[in-house]
Parts: structure tokens; sequence; C-alpha cells
């Protein structure tokens, strides 16, 4: 299985967040966009893994405390590709999100997991190979409280690419 540990959004974050994928596709000319169900923020990424890394990945989430904490989501930047970029909405720098993501990653080390070690910057993807005139810019800062976070699956089923939460991890206030 294919697994990552995210933030998925509620309902208003969610249609927001479609919203700014929706501006962004009328004003390319070419891109692969996320499926509205698809639109996350990915914690740590795992890869490809057995029963045993399955079951190690929900022993570490399980392990996890914090306390609800805001995401703040303020712009839309892009990672320059070749053949079309990658464009997201970013979030507000956030304390809380930054020790919770090193928790995470310290923990899955421990237990074995090889992860990447580049620099967290936390976003949630809008479109792969974009090709469009827009610049990154701030927009006018939405969010919500972040109170759980799950272990997902990735999958092709008929074709379309789908995450499925496998475990989840929730905070009591």
């Amino acid at each position: 299985m294919r697994l990552f540990i995210a933030v998925n959004f509620n309902n208003d974050t969610h249609s927001r967040l479609l919203a700014m994928r929706d501006e962004l596709r009328s004003r390319s000319s070419r891109g692969r966009f996320s499926l509205p169900e698809n639109l996350h923020l990915t914690l740590v990424f795992l890869g490809e893994c057995d029963e045993a890394q399955t079951a190690a990945a929900k022993s570490v989430l399980g392990t996890i405390r914090f306390k609800p904490f805001d995401a703040t989501i303020d712009c839309v930047g892009r990672f320059k590709r070749d053949g079309g970029d990658l464009w997201w909405a970013g979030l507000r720098e956030s304390k809380p999100l930054t020790a919770l993501h090193s928790e995470l990653s310290d923990k899955l080390r421990s237990a074995g997991f090889a992860l990447e070690r580049r620099k967290f910057s936390p976003h949630i993807t809008l479109g792969r190979e974009v090709v469009t005139d827009e610049k990154p810019r701030n927009k006018e800062p939405f969010g919500e409280t972040v109170r759980y976070i799950d272990l997902m699956k990735s999958e092709r089923l008929c074709g379309k690419l789908t995450y499925t939460s496998i475990a989840r991890n929730k905070q009591n206030e």
C-alpha cells in the first residue's frame, strides 16, 4: 500500500480550496488538477508499505498527542517544473504544525521508515504540470482548527486516484 499521513479539511475549508483550484484551472492553458476529494495537507509521505509497516505506521499515529491548532491558508504558489509547474495553496507558518510534522517524522524514523529529509513546506496541491501566466500571490486568509490527522492510503480505482483514511488520531480539546 502507498501511504501518507495527512490533515483532511472540513467542508468550508474544502470548498474554499476547491474555489482556488477552479480559479487556477480557469486561468491555465494546461494542467492536471487535483480531484476535489483529494485536497489535503500531507504531513509525512511514507510510500509503499507492507502489512508490517502499515501496522507500525498505525501504532506511531496512535502515540501522537497534540493540542488542536489553527491551520491558516493564505497564499497560492508554485514549484517550478519542466513541462509545467506544481501549483499549491500555502499555509501560514505554524509552530504547532511544524512540531507535529517533526514528532511524526522522528517517531516514524525510529520505527524504521526511511523518510525524505527535505524541509517541510506545508501546502495543498492544486494542480500538476500547470501552464499559466498566473503569479504566486497572497490570498485572503482562511482555514480551520486541526483536531485530527489520518493515515491515508493512495490507490488507483478504475483509473481514478483515490485517497482513503485507514486510521485516525483525533484529539480532544
